[in-house]
């Protein structure tokens, strides 16, 4: 038998199942694979945090349709977002790496499909990041300042800013410590989301003195856009309005690709993961559907006794905490949000670091040899700054104030942090339609993993990416009327930067890859001997 056939079975002697099955995919077992299938869980559902985006993104909801935008919105929405789900369960249950989507796309597309789809979900990540941070910031201001009347007086966009650095700071050294300590992190943050929503929810039902009526949270509708005349029942309402208030949903049910970037890490990656993936996503959508309706429930009545939609429009859910309870137990509740908001922060700039290594190791990034080094303790800290440096960047913009009111009745629009997380989500579902339309393009010749969708990938594919399309389109929209090219009211400070970011970013991508990049950009590289690749085909 040939010395190099020898070399080759002994070599393969020394692999568990999960080495295996990353080295028949080209790649070497250079993560510490220390996350346990729970762990992998834990990252997306910290991720997705029912306790962040439930409550920061809560305005647009209930702006842009009132109650009826969450009470029904969310659960639809909440199934679609579970079939784009398990298309992606099958496919990280098929390709178990960091890379994850884009190496999805570049295998079943050629390197040029996974260029594009990298570099969206690079930008989506980032992203996500930078939005869930600087919410968290807001959080912390927030639960400051409703126990520190004193505190409250001192507000400052600044303020909430230099809070948000803080923020990406210590996310960025509690991930550069240890990725083990990340994985007891999320472990830990699993139990606070499940625990600390349960009692907001227990809160909200006992203490408030007055609750709405199922027929205000079902039915009543609520036009606070600025659009249609303030109307609730033109066609623009149900078709433009209303559908703003999608941000809601999709922003929170979003970030579970961070089980396919954390595959490599993950013990039993091909079943853990896909598992992770799609339960995740469920167990967020029931558990969020629950707490955002404890938080309907709880809007308080106005001076004449009817619902203050007007306040709640304006003030978002520290109003309603403050409004239907005492200062103690809204501190508390604000509270457990923030600290739970910094949970998922810190497990974005997790899953957005494993992304730009898995991309910079591939030579995707410039600069990549930087970006893909690991530290002593096999952990990409180059790629962990440089999203936080990127996530402040881009958050810039939020120092703007953008008030539709007056200086004495002030109704202070988050445009920036709005289209941070619409940059987040177009990035995101962008990024997983493409290797998702490509599974279903490849039909049967697909070589399914461990965990797979059967034959039901034929309707579930293209719902998936439907979804997808539609909801992006939407979330390219203009926020305000003040927003609206061309208009009277036009001012740029108003105006929803994500479709700015978006179509710029795939321009500047489409003429990179046309000029330069499809002449050195080949798709994942091989980082392990190819003979021992190729004998586990």
């Amino acid at each position: 038998m040939p010395e190099g056939h020898e070399n080759v079975e002994e070599q393969l002697q020394h692999l568990t199942e999960d080495e295996k099955h990353l080295a028949k995919l080209g790649y070497s077992q250079d993560l510490h694979r220390s996350w346990s299938g729970f762990s992998n869980f834990a990252i997306s559902f910290s991720i997705i945090s029912i306790l962040a985006g439930c409550f920061t993104n809560f305005g647009a909801g209930f702006n842009n349709g009132g109650p009826i935008s969450i009470s029904w919105s969310w659960p639809i929405l909440g199934i679609f977002i579970l079939i784009i789900g398990f298309t992606m369960s099958e496919l990280v249950s098929a390709y178990p790496t960091s890379g994850g989507i884009y190496w999805w796309a570049a295998k079943l597309g050629g390197p040029r499909a996974g260029f594009f789809t990298g570099w969206l979900n690079l930008i989506g990540l980032v992203a996500v990041t930078a939005g869930v941070s600087y919410g968290c910031a807001t959080f912390i201001d927030l639960t400051i300042s409703t126990y520190s009347d004193s505190y409250a007086a001192n507000y400052s966009l600044t303020r909430v800013f230099l809070i948000f650095v803080v923020v990406l700071a210590l996310a960025s050294l509690l991930n550069i410590f240890s990725s083990h300590l990340m994985a007891i992190m999320n472990n830990v943050s699993v139990w606070w989301h499940v625990i600390g929503a349960a009692a907001i929810v227990l809160i909200l039902i006992i203490v408030p003195d007055q609750h709405q009526s199922f027929s205000y949270v079902f039915t009543e509708r609520f036009n606070n856009s600025g659009f249609s005349g303030g109307s609730t029942s033109t066609f623009g309402f149900w078709f433009a309005v209303v559908p703003f208030g999608f941000l809601l949903t999709q922003y929170t049910i979003t970030g579970f690709d961070a089980c396919a970037h954390l595959s490599e890490e993950t013990a039993s990656a091909s079943m853990a993961a896909a598992k992770g993936i799609w339960q995740s996503i469920f167990y967020s959508v029931l558990g969020g559907y629950i707490l955002l309706l404890a938080v309907v429930f709880a809007v308080p009545n106005d001076a004449a006794g009817n619902p203050d939609n007007a306040g709640v429009g304006a003030g978002g859910v520290a109003y309603i905490f403050v409004q239907s309870m005492d200062r103690n137990w809204a501190t508390l509740v604000l509270f457990i949000s923030a600290s739970a908001q910094f949970f998922c922060a810190t497990s974005c700039m997790t899953s957005a670091s494993r992304m730009t290594y898995a991309f910079s190791r591939d030579g995707g990034v410039p600069g990549s040899s930087r970006w893909s080094k690991l530290s002593a303790s096999r952990v990409p800290a180059n790629a962990v700054v440089l999203v936080a440096v990127v996530a402040a960047v881009v958050t810039l913009p939020a120092l703007i104030e953008v008030n539709l009111g007056t200086a004495d009745e002030p109704y202070v629009v988050p445009v920036a942090f709005y289209a941070v997380t619409s940059i987040a989500v177009i990035g995101l579902y962008l990024a997983f339609a493409i290797p998702i339309f490509l599974r279903w393009q490849h039909g049967d010749r697909f070589e399914v993993g461990t965990w797979n969708n059967g034959a039901k990938y034929k309707w579930m594919n293209p719902i998936a990416v439907a979804e997808i399309i539609i909801v992006c389109l939407y979330l390219m929209m203009p926020f305000v009327p003040g927003a609206v090219p061309f208009s009277d009211e036009f001012e740029w400070k108003f105006v929803n930067y994500a479709p700015i970011v978006t179509v710029g970013a795939l321009v500047v991508l489409a003429i990179w890859w046309s000029v330069s990049a499809k002449n050195w950009f080949t798709g994942p590289k091989m980082t392990i001997d190819a003979s021992v690749a190729e004998a586990l085909k």
